[in-house]
């Protein structure tokens, strides 16, 4: 999931969208002491130390100056620190000379980009969709940092959380093998490693999955996980080693208030944040997730621009078994109905008045992470931006599970509820599948990158590279023609 942690000033209550399982985010910081081959050329830094300030609901007022508030000027000004925000910094500072900050209003992996389930999988994609290059060429550059790590003697499953588990698409009717094998056929043909798994495969493949003659799989070998918190921790320190050179600095816990723009031009020059001003140079982006929407509304409010940025939460659980040894799995697995999320039911208002449309979708998916957990999924559900842990879905999901992995039918959920952790993220969803990335029409140096939805981690690295290209002027790797603002928003 992409992170939901921006934008503090909206009247939901729950707008810190903080990750209900997420650990203590570490409030000083101390740098690697040399950089990694990756991020360039070794050299010496001084630890650095950033301290935390607390947060305060507040709504955006005009910005002014004042004496008293302090100014600091960057060439990137990124809103956002989730695995969008901050690959698309580091993109910046690894591929050019320009100084970036990042400014959120809590800190990394409190949205959804802490509550994912962490796959790198083309394995529920298709080669004729528009998705399908940027999630290539993302899952690419994260195989290509993972064995960066590892020509230096790094272990990528320690820093990133990164291994190469292979997925397996699986289908239990005729009709479901036959997409699968064309999805297999169309796979191959573009290059990707595929095979077409029968249930015999299937079942040496993995032996705790319920496979009967009408099952099959889909089996890509070159998919990978991550985990999300080790990520973003590896990201962060290899930013934090460009800050000795002035050309990085972070503003958590600090809500963007407003942006600054030139009284002749029109174009943007800076934003006001609740203790800062800062002044760009470049570019600002806008990697807010699902907080996007609302903060380009309140930032615009006041100018002739028109936009309609229409991101919106979709709610997501997953259920975490923490020492759960019955099995174990090979791979990450995730059911076909996944990909259009067949299985639809309609809630009944619990909630608020506000939350009448909550159409709840709950498809299998199945991960082991980096300390042996069980990981299950997942969910999809428009319910505002609230967070909070819905015991009915939980059930959903693990009734689902147990329809694939017998084993988990042995004992009720109830049994588990002292070994568990629940994950609820808010992805930001865009009504045609697509991310936004690129230039804001009429405001050609603010940029957004939103909208992923479960495709965060998955399309971080491609699309950090395709915005800084945006920005730098090069040429582009992929086209970004599909992600354009224009006539989308």
């Amino acid at each position: 999931m992409a992170s939901a942690s921006t934008f503090l000033s909206h009247p939901n209550p729950y707008s810190n969208d903080a990750v209900l399982s997420s650990r203590s985010r570490l409030q000083s910081f101390s740098c690697f002491a040399s950089r990694s081959n990756f991020y360039g050329s070794k050299f010496t830094s001084k630890p650095i130390s950033l301290s935390t300030f607390g947060t305060r609901p507040v709504r955006p007022e005009p910005a002014r100056s004042s004496a008293s508030e302090p100014h600091q000027t960057f060439d990137v000004l990124i809103i956002g620190a989730g695995i969008i925000g901050l690959t698309i910094a580091r993109q910046f500072l690894i591929g050019s000379d320009l100084s970036v900050a990042v400014i959120d209003k809590a800190v990394p992996c409190s949205g959804a980009t802490g509550a994912g389930q962490g796959y790198i999988w083309m394995a529920h994609k298709t080669p004729s969709s528009e998705l399908w290059e940027l999630g290539l060429r993302s899952q690419r550059l994260w195989e290509e940092l993972a064995k960066s790590l590892i020509e230096q003697g790094l272990d990528p499953l320690e820093h990133l959380g990164w291994k190469k588990t292979g997925s397996l698409l699986v289908g239990r009717t005729p009709e479901e093998l036959e997409v699968l094998k064309r999805m297999v056929k169309q796979q191959c043909e573009a290059g990707v490693r595929s095979e077409y798994l029968s249930a015999t495969d299937l079942r040496i493949k993995e032996p705790e999955l319920r496979v009967d003659k009408d099952t099959g799989a889909a089996f890509l070998p070159d998919d990978s996980q991550l985990d999300a918190h080790r990520a973003v921790e590896f990201l962060e320190k290899g930013n934090r080693l460009y800050s000795s050179e002035g050309r990085y600095s972070e503003f958590y816990n600090d809500p963007v208030m407003s942006l600054l723009r030139s009284g002749g031009s029109g174009e943007v020059e800076g934003i006001k944040t609740s203790r800062t001003i800062l002044h760009c140079r470049k570019a600002i982006v806008v990697a807010a997730g699902c907080w996007s929407g609302s903060l380009m509304q309140d930032l615009i409010r006041e100018s002739e621009i028109v936009l309609d940025v229409p991101v919106k939460p979709r709610k997501g659980h997953l259920l975490v078994l923490e020492n759960f040894n019955s099995f174990q799995l090979n791979h990450g697995l995730m059911e076909v109905g996944y990909v259009d999320h067949q299985t639809t039911v309609q809630l009944p208002n619990i909630l608020a008045p506000s939350l009448l449309d909550q159409s709840l979708s709950v498809s299998m998916t199945a991960t082991m992470d980096t300390v042996g957990n069980i990981v299950l999924g997942s969910s999809r559900q428009f319910a505002g931006f609230g967070t909070e842990v819905e015991e009915t879905i939980l059930s959903r999901i693990w009734d689902r599970a147990g329809e694939f992995f017998p084993k988990l039918r042995e004992k009720p959920l109830s049994d588990i509820s002292k070994s568990r952790e629940v994950r609820v993220g808010l992805r930001p969803y865009m009504p045609d599948g697509k991310p936004v990335i690129g230039p804001v029409p009429g405001l050609p140096n603010l940029f957004l990158a939103t909208g992923h939805e479960g495709n965060g981690l998955s399309m971080a690295l491609g699309t950090a590279e395709m915005l800084a290209h945006m920005v730098l002027g090069n040429a582009e790797k992929i086209s970004s023609a599909p992600f354009a603002a224009h006539g989308r928003c």
